[in-house]
């Protein structure tokens, strides 16, 4: 597994938006001018961010944002495959070697809440030859401005302007310049948009690598049906109404180095809390689990990773920090092999939700597992 770009075993450490007037708790700092083009990436070197403008609507300005990692990537020779196989705990990558040499993209996308400050994610695919992209949604991350409701979005299709501007500035738009292999890579919610994504929009990745999805509501089936219809009313009558919070703050207790976790988030994109929640919202997240749960039709080979246990309680359990508290993960697994024709479900002992940001080494196993995949696949990436 990568090495972390930080010290004492923690994430990065991301410097701070400098705001044009203080911001209060909850609140989205002002921002400097939008600059065009690639710049510097708040993550810094070897970071860069691409704004992707995508029109407007009744919140102003709305758009998305590319992160790279601007580093060429490595190429599987001598002693840089001795040097990932160590960092990753696992053997020489193999066919990945020839992949490399074909080349791969990832486009990650982040969760709910959320935004992309992963790096050692970025490293990991470094280390096999690919280029790695992480995209920050509309109203999330890099892309949240002054006056927007975070996260708010009424249709998951929505996003499908995001990711075609994302993959444009790759190269695999609708009418690639790029012929290297793409690799769409998500979390959480990113999972299920991404799921549903590349169901509508079929040969354009060659594989879908999920962490953690949220592929069914945490009531499960039932719950959603039960619910689904009173919130579908309230959405009519205003969609940005917001709901009551169901969000107790556990699991940034289990991550942030605030609350004596590993990782430091920036509490304007990734509060202790969460975002406040609009029935809007939570109609098109509903309607996506029912898509999910009537099947999807994926041809690609889906990965599913997933901790081994929840524990989903209203009050704070030490097993929160070695298990999901947001996800019901039996019913994910079980929603996973829904989505195509080739799905591998590998649950990951004592993983937080998500898997990559938990203890190290349990993490190493969940790259491990990943590596191992990749070396499996059909087409040698």
């Amino acid at each position: 597994m990568a090495e972390k770009n930080s010290d004492a075993g923690r994430g990065p450490a991301l410097p701070r938006i400098i705001p044009a007037r203080p911001a209060g708790p909850g609140q989205i700092p002002e921002r400097a001018p939008e600059v065009s083009g690639w710049h510097p990436d708040v993550l810094g070197a070897p970071f860069q961010a691409l704004t992707l403008p995508l029109g407007e609507d009744v919140d102003g300005p709305i758009l998305a944002t590319l992160v790279r990692d601007s580093r060429r990537p490595r190429r599987f020779t001598g002693g840089a495959v001795r040097a990932a196989a160590t960092r990753a705990h696992a053997r020489p990558p193999g066919r990945l070697e020839a992949a490399a040499a074909r080349g791969t993209d990832i486009l990650y996308l982040h969760g709910w809440s959320d935004y992309f400050f992963q790096t050692e994610l970025a490293d990991f695919w470094h280390e096999r030859g690919a280029r790695f992209h992480a995209l920050d949604l509309r109203r999330y991350g890099r892309s949240l401005r002054p006056g927007q409701t975070p996260g708010f979005i009424e249709n998951l299709e929505d996003y499908d302007a995001d990711i075609e501007a994302a993959l444009e500035a790759m190269g695999h738009g609708e009418n690639p310049t790029s012929r290297r292999r793409l690799i769409l890579m998500a979390h959480s919610t990113g999972g299920l948009t991404a799921s549903l994504w590349a169901h509508r929009h079929p040969g354009r990745i060659e594989a879908l690598i999920l962490n953690a999805p949220w592929l069914e509501f945490q009531a499960g089936e039932f719950g959603r049906n039960t619910l689904e219809p009173l919130i579908h009313l309230g959405a009519l009558y205003d969609p940005r109404a917001k709901l009551p919070g169901v969000d107790f703050g556990y699991y940034s207790r289990a991550t942030s180095d605030v609350f004596g976790g590993e990782w430091h988030l920036d509490p304007h994109w990734r509060p202790e809390r969460g975002f406040p929640v609009s029935v809007g919202w939570l109609r098109t997240i509903l309607a996506g689990h029912a898509a999910v749960a009537r099947g999807l039709t994926l041809e690609v080979p889906v990965l599913t990773l997933l901790s081994d246990s929840s524990t989903v309680t209203p009050s704070w359990s030490e097993r929160m920090r070695h298990s999901d508290s947001v996800l019901v993960v039996d019913d994910i697994a079980q929603r996973s092999l829904r989505l195509g024709s080739t799905v591998t479900v590998s649950r990951v002992a004592g993983a937080l939700h998500d898997v990559f940001l938990s203890e190290p080494k349990v993490r190493a196993d969940a790259y491990a597992r990943l590596d191992s995949w990749l070396r499996r696949y059909p087409r040698g990436l």
